[in-house]
């Protein structure tokens, strides 16, 4: 019988931890997506999430600017507060075949803002959504190093990850919110955007 109690116990405990947020499938996370706080989510159980617990958890979409006037955001995101921006005179970096980014250095005090503009603190729910999962891993690290405990990563992000066979190969079709249908627009709200004055 106490082998029966411990083991619905274990069993409650499990259960409770991993449909708190919907959490996805820790065993599933690529390496390069994994969190220090080791909570995350996909965009479909984000859209979930963030829907029932508006009011309590900050949705924040943490791609550059020009990302977002380019390829629109997700309906529900409280605002963006880029994790990485473009510096000022634009460098190439050949390993990425792309222009380099660097870290925001305003990045945790926007996230403070914005979370207290809401009504929240450091202890409430933050869920980050970048592109495809990346950089809100790298964000989320950076939150908890600095005290934040309750931070999300979308892992899939906004436009999914690239597919690596068939005729989409390099085409980021393979999930993420947009993929999902979720909702999302091009036009933007202005006391969303970053460094925007109102």
């Amino acid at each position: 019988m106490k082998t029966l109690i411990v083991w619905l116990i274990a069993l409650f405990v499990l259960f409770s931890a991993t449909t708190a947020a919907s959490a996805a499938d820790v065993r599933t996370v690529p390496t390069v997506k994994q969190t220090k706080l080791g909570k995350y989510l996909t965009s479909q159980e984000a859209a979930k999430f963030v829907k029932k617990n508006a009011s309590k958890t900050l949705f924040l979409d943490i791609r550059t600017p020009a990302e977002v006037a380019f390829l629109g955001m997700a309906a529900p995101v409280d605002a963006n507060v880029p994790y990485m921006v473009e510096p000022p005179f634009k460098e190439w970096d050949a390993a990425k075949s792309s222009y380099k980014l660097e870290p925001n250095p305003d990045f945790l005090p926007e996230v403070r803002r914005r979370l207290s503009a809401k009504g929240l603190g450091p202890g409430d729910t933050i869920v980050l959504m970048c592109r495809s999962g990346d950089r809100s891993a790298a964000a989320s690290n950076l939150l908890a190093e600095a005290g934040f405990k309750n931070v999300y990563s979308v892992v899939d992000g906004y436009e999914g990850d690239l597919a690596t066979t068939g005729p989409k190969a390099g085409q980021r079709v393979v999930n993420g919110w947009k993929n999902a249908g979720l909702p999302w627009s091009y036009k933007l709200d202005k006391a969303k955007m970053y460094k925007i004055n109102n």
